[in-house]
């Protein structure tokens, strides 16, 4: 909470009435405009704490009507009711006077943006445009003068678009960007590099209008409203302006790019007042704020449009029907403040709420005690950077500087500040109360058990403290900032030292700081130890033990330690000086989120981070639970706002954590409902561990001090927290007022500032003795540690049972059962102890700790224990037992929807026990067990029963209310529910008590119910009638009682019709009934096939020689069946020439080689299923030899019918690959061929079926040639590769004339040839010669084929000499040779030369026709030369067309 300073301004005596009065907006300096009918008008400039700058006086004989700050510079704005305007420059006092451009009243003033232009305006309606420079400094003369005729009322200037981000534009550009691209070409218009001065502004006059002025000063009408325009406001992220006329209608305009005015929303704002006497406010977050002398301000959000009203609290000090006048908002700190008829005002603090943005709701917005400043407060403003507010109460002005309340506390003693000159002052353990009133504003307050001291910033006052009185013992000027007291000395500061004092004031000692060390600005005093802060970071400690302070440690820098740090918050010491914790600013000036730690006798620096939730690494944990981890990650994301030692155990530390989105304001941390109280153990043993944390409770304000057993907080008048003990009493001491003061009323009854709350270990034992609270908070340290034995020693010799309690209280905040087993022995808590025992079956260590909770009552720990560990199921059960069902169904619907209906269940039986039956009956009905629960419920109301069953059209309900009623012998009403519930057995079961045995036939015949037709039945039988009994029977399915009495009573036809209905049982019986009586054997026979009984059912077909019987047994025979009796089956079967039947008996008799014998001897074909059945896999029945050799013997037999590709499955299953592979051959499937090939992988095979697919055309065929060349390549079968390399060159001969292919296979041929190992008949050496013979003739032929073209001279003498050559044909054919003859003589037209060959050859060839070797073209020029008719050559031609076909007819 925060107190506020006033200051009233020192104003000259000569000054009026406050008019007008304003801050500027960075320095702490006030403008004050005033008036006085005798001196006329005054304005004058103020400091901070209301000092009056004498140079700074402007005076004249007529009023001041405007006053404006420049927006930087301190300069003030004046303007006249003559159309006088001045400028007034602190703290020089030089004045400089408009050139005259008005004459009548100034109405307007205003700067741009960065004080660049001042725009000026009467109400006549003239407007004025002047420049100024940097300094603040008039240029010239006006730039532009408008006269519009009205009275000007508003101006504002339209803030500039933001400039371009050049990393933006950069990175467009790169990318592509070409208008990005542009902008930073030279050809464009400049680069803007950052936010340009708007230099447009609006004006608004008192007809309704506004205007639009131009960068250039040039005018244009852009808006007209009704009345006067009051306000005008700018809402920069809609770039909308809003307009506020006399009569608070408020109109919103959107504006266009080309200066256009578009409305798009008009309201008429609630005010009791016009617009003259409304105060309006607006803020940059869209937020209009009126005040208008109501009970309330309103407040219009335009962003969300929503508005909503701020009242007044009498319960803080405001009275009935006090008003508000006027309103004023900060921004920096987020407060508005409120100025009333009876000199109060009110403060409105935002208040940070967790998981919700700012300015959603008007709940966020809470009320502040007031501060009073006497008088009727007219006018309130913030300003500077400082945040000062300035109050005109009619008569004077004040200056309010907020100030966080000071609080002190030590040795059982706490002081907190009420108001800025008051205390309110509490003693412990005694819970005393008494009141200090200074005649000073209080800066700051320090007590002790036996003084109390405060000083403002140029004052120290001491009190002495005796009992409920307080007594004046000493007063001194000092201007020290801050002050400590230890015993009867006091401590303050001055640059570069600290003084001890006595109270009145007389320095004892001096403790000199070097320049380095800087000069002191903290000091704090912990038991006989007295640290000191610096300005430059360092601290040193001093111990106060003796008469004179001596030294504990040297200086410490701690720059040298901490990083980034850029200044100290606030240092505190231990009670034994072995540690000074620290907190600090950053060099950026925000809090940083750790506490840090100074090892006075280590001489080392450590800290806990609150940012993530853990200590710094060197510093040592044991290792770390589950438990551990999540307390760290509860205590991540904060940051400490305050930090304290407790006052005699120097282990134990506290501190203040807030979010760190809250942390940035001093005093908003306060308000912040998230605040976490941390305490932690700090030794030099094991550096820092977390003791205990908890959420401050709503009903505190700040943490004052740690004093075992309990924390102390200061809290708000009024406000409680159900949870703490409280320190307030029934009675209260009188005030004590050490010097009269003027005082408007004293308070009848101090307000109790200080609550105090028992440490987690401490609850329950906040009056234990000093022995107890050592031993309790060594047994704490020694559980945090987790030293067992050490913690069982330090509380062995403690008997009392609320100690051992409270103990095993502490084991359900640490988790530590094996602990709290021990202190429920101590107890004596045998129910906790087994309860206990019994959830260790629990897999999660939570659920069994909440079980703790629960024995111990700690009832709100176990329900976050169950939640934490999501076991659901549990806190649904602990809310049942707890009787809170609302949570309990909750719970269930939400989480634990696995029990929803046995939750529904539990709490209908509630319900019922409570006597809300109606209730119950909804809940049974939701668990669905109204069946059964409602109509017991309801038993004994028989009205409310029926109207329910009636009610709820549900059949079980229904049987139950037939049942009831047939009880009550209301038969004709039972049939009807039964019949509704379409309980047909009932029916039937009643009508035939009934004796209408019609009615229940009738009714068993339509519905077929098996139940209704057995009990009709039984009925039907116990009267003898035995048809109706057997119908009866029959549609029950109860075919063994049909059966039964058609044996009994002889019906023999019926009897097998309802055995082949029956299970085989029934059919054994009928059949052994048939076989005993002799007749009806086929039927006897069937039955005992149908019931599974084979052997008995052919042993008597073949008895009885039931043939056609023993077929249809024979077909559900298979390989399970006794192999003697499918024997004698297959024998019955042959004998009747039934062989493919006997066959498959066979085989399932497994007799294949029989089965065999009689396919081959009947010629029966071998289907691939009966030869898998015959097909062996298991070596139990077959050795691998025999197995073998029936595979061979299918295999032989399907290649006698034609089966190959079954025989070559077979053939290979046998192993034998080769019998396979020549299987296929005959096939003649040659995919399956190269495949098997492949896949085998022998030479043999490959060998066969290259020679196989040799007999296809592969000519035609590449891939059968590649895979003929490959599989003879892989079988290494070379001399039959190298034939058939000789059979293609063959063949590129005779085909295609290509003797260059033919060379090259030959040639392969001789490599392959050559490669074969030579064998003792010497026929290799013959056939390589034979080859070698081949293609040396053939390369001469080759070679004169390409000598041609270049000689063909030489080539035809070589053809000649080869002709001559012997056994040229077959490697050359003679008629090729001579066709080479015969084509060069025609072409060279010696025709006679080419006939002679031609005649050579036929004499050499005649048989053949030797025109196959001329070419065509050869041929026509010889006929042409040699006139041959042209039939003739076309028969000629036939007959050779004849011969070729011959030919191939031959060769194939």
């Amino acid at each position: 909470m925060a107190v506020y300073f006033d200051h009233r301004i020192e104003a000259p005596e000569s000054s009026g009435v406050p008019s007008h009065l304003t801050w500027h907006p960075v320095l702490p300096v006030l403008a004050v405009a005033s008036s006085s009918p005798s001196t006329g008008g005054h304005v004058d400039l103020y400091l901070q704490q209301g000092e009056y700058v004498e140079i700074c006086h402007l005076e004249r004989p007529h009023q001041p009507t405007l006053l404006r700050w420049h927006p930087i510079k301190p300069v003030l704005a004046v303007g006249w009711e003559k159309g006088e305007v001045l400028l007034l420059t602190h703290p020089s006092g030089d004045q400089t006077v408009v050139p005259s451009t008005h004459a009548a009243p100034i109405t307007m003033l205003e700067w741009s943006s960065s004080g660049s232009r001042l725009v000026t305006g009467d109400q006549t309606g003239a407007l004025a445009v002047w420049k100024v420079d940097a300094r603040g400094r008039l240029q010239g003369n006006h730039l532009v003068r408008h006269e519009y005729n009205k009275p000007l009322t508003c101006c504002i200037f339209r803030p500039s678009s933001p400039g371009d981000d050049v990393a933006k534009l950069a990175r467009a550009s790169v990318s592509g960007d070409e208008s990005a691209l542009d902008m930073f070409s030279w050809k464009g218009a400049p680069l803007k590099m950052g936010p340009q001065e708007g230099l447009a502004f609006y004006v608004s006059t008192a007809d309704g209008k506004v205007h639009h002025v131009d960068e250039h000063c040039k005018t244009s009408t852009l808006l007209s409203v009704d009345g006067s325009i009051k306000k005008l406001f700018y809402l920069e992220k809609r770039e909308a302006l809003a307009v506020i006329t006399d009569t608070m209608m408020l109109s919103q305009y959107t504006l266009g790019p080309e200066g256009g005015a578009q409305e798009f929303m008009k309201v008429k704002l609630s005010s009791s007042r016009t617009g003259q006497n409304v105060d309006i406010v607006w803020t940059e977050n869209g937020l209009l704020i009126t005040a208008a002398g109501e009970l309330v301000i309103r407040l219009w959000d335009l962003e969300r449009d929503d508005n909503y009203v701020l009242p007044l609290d009498e319960t803080l000090g405001f009275e009935r029907g006090e008003m508000i006048n006027c309103v004023s908002y900060c921004a920096g700190k987020e407060i508005l403040a409120a100025g009333t008829t009876h000199g109060r005002i009110a403060i409105w603090r935002m208040v940070v709420q967790p998981d919700s943005s700012r300015g959603d709701t008007k709940a966020q917005w809470k009320l502040q005690t007031p501060t009073e400043v006497e008088g009727n407060v007219t006018q309130l403003q913030w300003g500077s950077s400082l945040n000062l507010l300035a109050a005109n109460n009619s008569n004077t002005v004040l200056i309010l500087c907020e100030h966080v309340m000071s609080a002190h506390f030590s040795q059982q003693v706490a002081a907190v500040q009420l108001t800025p000159t008051q205390l309110s002052i509490t003693q412990f353990p005694e819970e005393v109360h008494l009141a200090l009133q200074s005649d000073r504003h209080i800066k700051g307050v320090c007590v002790t058990k036996d003084s109390v001291t405060v000083w403002s910033s140029k004052h120290v006052t001491v009190y002495q403290l005796s009992g409920t009185s307080l007594r004046n013992t000493g007063s001194f000027p000092c201007d020290s900032q801050v002050v400590a007291v230890h015993d009867e000395n006091l401590y303050t500061v001055e640059p570069n030292r600290v003084q001890i004092r006595t109270p009145q004031g007389t320095v004892k000692q001096l403790l000199t700081f070097s320049k380095a060390e800087g000069n002191p600005v903290m000091l704090n005093v912990c038991q006989s130890y007295l640290v000191v802060g610096t300005d430059t970071a360092h601290i040193r400690v001093f111990d106060l033990s003796r008469r004179d302070a001596k030294a504990h440690s040297a200086a410490k820098n701690l720059a040298e330690q901490i990083s980034n740090l850029g200044a100290l918050r606030s240092v505190k010491c231990n009670a034994n000086g072995s540690h000074v914790s620290i907190l600090i600013s950053q060099v950026n000036g925000r809090p940083d989120h750790k506490v840090y730690f100074y090892d006075v006798e280590m001489d080392t620096v450590t800290h806990f981070d609150f940012f993530i939730g853990r200590p710094s690494s060197s510093i040592s944990q044991p290792e770390e639970s589950e438990r551990q981890q999540f307390q760290m990650s509860e205590l991540s994301g904060r940051c400490p706002v305050s930090h304290f030692w407790d006052e005699t155990e120097p282990r134990l530390f506290v501190c203040e954590t807030v979010p760190i989105s809250s942390e940035s304001s001093s005093t908003s941390f306060l308000d912040t409902l998230d605040v976490s109280v941390v305490t932690l153990f700090c030794t030099q043993e094991h550096g820092l561990l977390l003791q205990d944390y908890y959420l401050r409770p709503p009903g505190l304000q700040a943490l004052l001090a740690l004093d075992v057993p309990h924390y102390y907080f200061s809290c708000k008048p009024g406000e409680k927290d159900q949870e703490l003990t409280e320190v307030a009493s029934k009675a209260s001491a009188p005030q004590h007022q050490p010097q009269p003061q003027p005082s408007r009323g004293a308070a009848p009854q101090i307000p109790h500032m200080v609550s105090r709350r028992a440490l987690r270990d401490f609850v329950g034992l906040e009056d234990c003795e000093k022995a107890t609270r050592d031993a309790m908070l060594n047994f704490s340290f020694y559980l945090t540690i987790g030293d067992m034995d050490e913690a069982f020693k330090a509380i062995k010799l403690i008997k009392s049972k609320a100690v051992w309690e409270n103990m095993a209280r502490m084991c359900v905040k640490t988790r530590r059962l094996d602990v709290a087993r021990v202190c429920l022995g101590n107890m004596g808590n045998a129910r906790a102890a087994k309860a206990l025992k019994e959830a260790e079956s629990e897999p999660e260590p939570e659920a069994q700790v909440a079980m703790l909770a629960i024995q111990l009552g700690m009832l709100e720990d176990a329900i976050k224990l169950y939640r934490s560990c999501h076991r659901y199921d549990l806190l649904n059960t602990f809310y049942q037992a707890s009787g809170q069902w609302k949570l309990a169904l909750e719970t269930a619907e939400n989480q634990d929807r696995i029990h929803l209906r046995t939750t529904y269940y539990n709490y209908a039986k509630y319900l019922e026990s409570m006597g809300d039956k109606s209730l119950a009956l909804a809940y049974y009905e939701k668990s669905d067990t109204h069946r059964v629960e409602v109509p017991r419920m309801l038993q004994d109301d028989t009205e409310s029963l029926e109207i329910y069953v009636n009610k709820m059209k549900d059949k079980n309900v229904y049987k139950w209310w037939a049942q009831y009623l047939e009880s009550q012998l209301d038969m004709d009403s039972a049939l009807r529910f039964y019949e509704r519930a379409q309980d047909y057995l009932s029916l039937v079961r009643v009508f035939c008590y009934m004796d209408k045995i019609e009615k229940a036939s009738e009714i068993a015949n339509d519905t077929g119910d098996r139940a209704a037709s057995y009990h009709l039945a039984r009925h039907y039988e116990g009267h003898d009638d035995i048809k109706q009994a057997v119908h009866f029977y029959t549609r029950a399915q109860a075919y063994n009682n049909a059966i039964r009495l058609c044996k009994e009573n002889g019906l023999d036809d019926q009897l097998m019709n309802l055995a082949l209905l029956s299970n085989p049982e029934d059919m054994m019986e009928a059949a052994c009934y048939y076989e005993e009586k002799g007749t009806h054997m086929d039927q006897a026979v069937s039955l005992y096939h149908k019931a599974g009984y084979v052997s008995k059912a052919l042993e008597l077909a073949f008895s009885t020689q039931q043939f056609s019987a023993l077929q249809v047994i024979a077909e559900d025979l298979n390989e399970n069946s006794d192999p003697a009796l499918l024997a004698r089956c297959s024998d019955f079967f042959i004998t009747h020439s039934q062989f493919d039947k006997a066959v498959e008996l066979l085989v399932a008799a497994k007799k294949y080689h029989q089965a065999l014998d009689v396919c081959v001897s009947q010629n029966l074909t071998i289907t691939d299923e009966l030869a898998e059945r015959m097909t062996v896999t298991d070596s139990k029945d077959l050795s691998e030899e025999a197995r073998k050799e029936l595979l061979e013997t299918i295999a032989d037999c399907c290649m006698r019918q034609g089966s190959y590709h079954l025989a070559t499955k077979k053939y290979t299953q046998a192993g034998n690959r080769g019998k396979a592979m020549r299987a296929l051959l005959k096939s003649g499937d040659t995919e399956k061929i190269v495949y098997f090939a492949n896949v085998c992988r022998q030479k043999e095979l490959f060998i066969a079926a290259a020679n196989y697919l040799q007999s296809l055309d592969w000519q035609k065929n590449p891939e059968i040639l590649k895979t003929i060349i490959g599989f003879y390549t892989k079988g290494r079968a070379l001399d039959k590769l190298a034939g058939f390399y000789v059979a293609c060159a063959q063949v590129e001969i005779d085909d295609y004339q290509n003797y260059e292919k033919a060379l090259d296979a030959l040639t392969e041929a001789f490599k392959c040839l050559s490669k074969v190992k030579d064998s003792s008949t010497g026929q290799q050496e013959v056939n390589l010669a034979d080859l070698q013979h081949k293609i040396s003739l053939i390369k001469k032929f080759v070679h004169i084929r390409r000598l041609y073209a270049e000689d063909p001279g030489e080539a035809v003498q070589l053809c000649e000499a080869l002709l001559e050559e012997p056994k040229l044909d077959p490697a050359v054919r003679v008629g090729d040779a001579f066709g080479f003859l015969v084509d060069h003589y025609c072409q060279q037209g010696n025709f006679q030369m080419a006939q002679r060959k031609l005649k050579e050859l036929e004499k050499l060839l005649p048989s053949q026709n030797v025109r196959y070797y001329i070419s065509q073209a050869s041929l026509k020029a010889l006929q042409k030369d040699l006139d041959i008719p042209r039939g003739q050559g076309d028969n000629n031609h036939n007959v050779k067309e004849e011969d070729e076909v011959e030919e191939d007819l031959n060769l194939s």
